[in-house]
């Protein structure tokens, strides 16, 4: 209480900075919707993204405005709160700034909750992300839904067979969730609903490509949903490559450990992920991912009253396992750092996080999911169309916004009908190379097989 009381007589509020509007900066900023404090949430998007659904932006399902929401709307009632659409670059936990954008834009604060996030880690091969974008922002999902849409248009006018087999051919580097989910949604898109919409190549032949560096896919899961996924995406035509090492990727597609060679237009990288570099600047303890070593509270060595959550936290479990970067960490990790904030307003002992895993879900393709599930003492392991329900639900519960839900449901039910895709936009960006027509020549005429803007 003192350290209020003393903050109070001179005019001033405690100023709680909060870096990142995602799950775990979110959930910090309504946590202290009526605190006695001044908060500033620092984003360098201006809105938060719904990231478990970013795959099907990708995949053309829904548009960037279904899963996204302003980070100044969500929290336009809280009064004591004011957002900052900037770039975190340095953090000065002995001076207690923040430094923010290319010209460094001082934030003092007096209590810090850091959760910026991760991005994907290429081990050190930083140049094959030119090649094999990851999935993380939107940026990220509209790359990978133009190369995706390109592909096919690209193969439609190849004449070369060996290059459109290779346009025709989909590669996902890493079987977590993202990669598995992507590579059991790409069939049904390209066998259902692109089928009758080209002339020149028949969009069953395309062929997706899981590999994975380890023993089996979806590792964070019990083996047998794993293989009851391995067997959906078989199911599906996914052919899956476990115990396989990338060892370079180009233009022209993927080399693998033992000198084979995936000729492939369209990879994805699902692999890995590391912290944000800004947190290096804190010169505290990272973990082989890049993500802030924090103490039983989630507080930073040396600096009880900075704390990290979400993604960017090495946070241990009761039986000594990481707590996983999804969601659910995100929002218990961000709703106890603000909480412990509380705590040190009024001198009170901050509280040591305890993780309660729900349950991890993963969609497969139509009507197939997996489950595991911990609800108190029920465990449940819970597969195919039940499990798919129980996805579809619980990803409709949390999103933000009733616009944004409602958009989603009729956007799926629509797809689920039709097996329609509602978002095909390919931006003009990279157009599809002409051939070059020889000064004198005729031009050639338009055939039912080309696109219509070449009959413009």
């Amino acid at each position: 209480m003192a350290r209020l009381n003393e903050l109070s007589a001179t005019g001033e509020r405690p100023r709680v900075l909060i870096l990142g509007g995602g799950f775990a900066g979110l959930t910090a900023a309504f946590e202290l919707k009526d605190a006695p404090v001044d908060v500033t949430v620092i984003d360098r998007t201006n809105h938060h993204l719904f990231q478990p659904m970013l795959y099907q932006v990708a995949t053309a399902a829904l548009s960037e405005s279904d899963i996204t929401a302003p980070i100044r709307h969500i929290l336009r009632e809280h009064k004591n709160t004011r957002v900052v659409l900037g770039e975190v670059k340095e953090i000065d936990p002995v001076e207690r700034v923040v430094y923010v954008d290319d010209d460094h834009t001082e934030f003092p604060y007096d209590y810090l909750i850091i959760g910026l996030g991760t991005h994907q880690s290429y081990f050190g091969h930083d140049e094959w992300k030119q090649f094999a974008p990851g999935l993380k922002t939107l940026a990220d999902a509209q790359e990978i839904r133009h190369r995706f849409l390109m592909a096919f248009e690209r193969a439609e006018q190849s004449e070369d067979p060996a290059e459109r087999r290779a346009n025709m051919t989909f590669v996902m580097v890493g079987a977590g969730p993202t990669g598995c989910e992507l590579a059991g949604v790409m069939p049904e898109i390209a066998k259902k609903a692109l089928h009758e919409d080209f002339r020149r190549i028949d969009t069953r032949d395309t062929q997706v490509i899981l590999i994975e560096a380890g023993k089996r896919i979806l590792p964070t899961f019990p083996e047998s949903l794993a293989n009851r996924a391995r067997k959906d995406l078989e199911k599906l035509g996914v052919e899956i490559r476990v115990g396989a090492s990338v060892v370079n990727i180009d233009e022209n597609g993927v080399y693998l450990e033992g000198g084979e060679f995936i000729p492939a237009k369209t990879v994805v990288w699902s692999a890995g992920n590391s912290g944000s570099p800004a947190v290096r600047s804190l010169n505290v303890p990272l973990d082989r991912g890049g993500r802030v070593i924090v103490n039983a509270d989630l507080s930073i060595p040396n600096h009880p009253d900075v704390f990290v959550a979400g993604d960017l936290a090495s946070a241990k479990q009761k039986d000594g396992q990481l707590v996983p970067g999804v969601a659910q960490g995100g929002i218990q990790e961000g709703r106890l750092a603000a909480q412990n904030v509380r705590h040190l307003l009024y001198r009170e002992p901050t509280v040591p996080f305890s993780y309660w895993n729900k349950g991890d879900l993963a969609v497969i393709g139509r009507n197939k999911a997996i489950a595991n599930l911990h609800l108190g003492r029920l465990n449940a392991k819970v597969s195919g169309f039940t499990a798919w329900l129980m996805w579809l639900f619980i990803h409709i519960l949390y999103l933000i916004g009733y616009r944004n839900r409602l958009s989603v449901l009729l956007q799926w039910a629509y797809a689920y009908v039709t097996f329609q895709r509602g978002v095909r936009l390919i931006a003009e960006t990279d157009p599809i190379p002409r051939p070059v027509v020889p000064p004198g020549s005729p031009a050639p005429s338009a055939s039912p097989s080309a696109p219509l803007f070449n009959q413009l």
